[in-house]
């Protein structure tokens, strides 16, 4: 009779990968049976989840827990258990092949894995069950992350808002580079205007986990380049070996006068521009950080609908000077300059062909 193995994450994730998740690891599914909500939070990258308790069922066997003691708790959260595995399988599970490998975790890799994959192996299924559960697989997400970074050899491409970097990165990535876009993962610009209204950031844990399978992705032996930020891109916060990685790394800084760049945030940021009221309400924020003048010269020119002008002043009087203090104060290694006096798509491409071809080979 089929019984699930038991296997930990070093075991499952310790190689460097290509393709997506599961099948990059040999599993055809992973299946996080902790609750909806801990599932959205954070989960193994290309998990499904099949809750053996939902939000409100868990809530309600903790309560139970700490009022009336273990044993009750266990035993009402069995008759729920079992009534929603049932359903699981009648749901899912009927279309799942028998030669299927399936990787099962909860919380801890106790009661709720443990329960599904004891009937599912017993029906025949292939399963493994992570020792430890989502709490050892977070251990490791972030000590294998900062092993990862330690391997890797960065390339970083600064420049003053407005500057074109992550297109210059997507460009780079178009010829085969190896690019982490750090602002994609966190669903964030990183800076006054960098909320994008159609997107809700990801957890902090989830925004180390899909960076760490992204690390897991890339080769030692290849340069990888990002673009420099600061600690925080929103409400993200780099972690700590990346950022002090990123700022010890040679960069590459784009100079592009304050004009093109204004022109290139106005066509990147259009939604601004049709939402005055919500940029102002942005604005406010940043009242504390700056001199009252400039605060009042742009809120003017705002309420005007002098959008050119906002941008110009915006980047003149708030974001060059902030830019370079921090540059100076926290990227260290050598700066090589590149002047662009064009931002288009052809302009970007051509850069990027030559970064690549000029990109020095790595010894690993």
């Amino acid at each position: 009779m089929k019984q699930a193995q038991q296997v930990n994450p070093s075991g499952c994730f310790d190689k460097t990968w290509s393709g997506q998740a599961p099948s990059c690891w040999s599993y055809d599914y992973i299946i996080d049976t902790r609750s909806p909500a801990e599932f959205r939070l954070d989960r193994l990258p290309g998990a499904v989840n099949w809750p053996v308790l939902d939000d409100r069922q868990r809530e309600t066997i903790g309560t139970l827990y700490q009022l009336e003691g273990a044993f009750k708790a266990k035993r009402e959260g069995a008759i729920l258990v079992a009534r929603n595995i049932a359903s699981l399988i009648e749901q899912h599970a009927r279309g799942i092949d028998k030669e299927a490998r399936l990787l099962i975790y909860c919380w801890r890799g106790g009661n709720r894995s443990g329960s599904l994959s004891t009937v599912l192996a017993r029906i025949g299924f292939r399963c493994d069950l992570l020792e430890g559960g989502y709490k050892a697989f977070r251990r490791w997400v972030m000590e294998d992350s900062a092993r990862r970074i330690s391997l890797l050899h960065f390339q970083i491409i600064a420049g003053r808002t407005g500057s074109g970097k992550t297109d210059l990165l997507h460009q780079l990535a178009a010829q085969g580079a190896q690019v982490i876009d750090l602002e994609a993962l966190a669903k964030h610009r990183g800076s006054l205007l960098g909320a994008q209204p159609e997107l809700i950031q990801p957890s902090q844990r989830l925004f180390e986990t899909e960076l760490w399978f992204r690390l897991g992705q890339l080769k030692p032996d290849k340069a990888v380049w990002l673009e420099s930020e600061s600690r925080k891109i929103g409400q993200i916060q780099i972690p700590e070996p990346l950022i002090e990685k990123m700022r010890a790394s040679n960069h590459y800084q784009l100079e592009v006068d304050a004009t093109l760049r204004t022109k290139y945030l106005l066509n990147h940021y259009q939604y601004w521009i049709y939402h005055p009221h919500e940029l102002e309400h942005r604005l406010v924020r940043l009242k504390d950080f700056m001199a009252a003048e400039t605060f009042a010269v742009l809120s003017q020119y705002l309420a005007e609908g002098r959008m050119q002008d906002f941008v110009h002043q915006l980047l003149e009087k708030y974001y060059d000077p902030l830019y370079d203090r921090s540059i100076a104060k926290n990227y260290r290694a050598r700066k090589n300059s590149i002047s662009l006096d064009r931002l288009d798509h052809e302009s970007l491409r051509a850069l990027a062909q030559s970064l690549c071809q000029d990109s020095p080979a790595i010894k690993v």
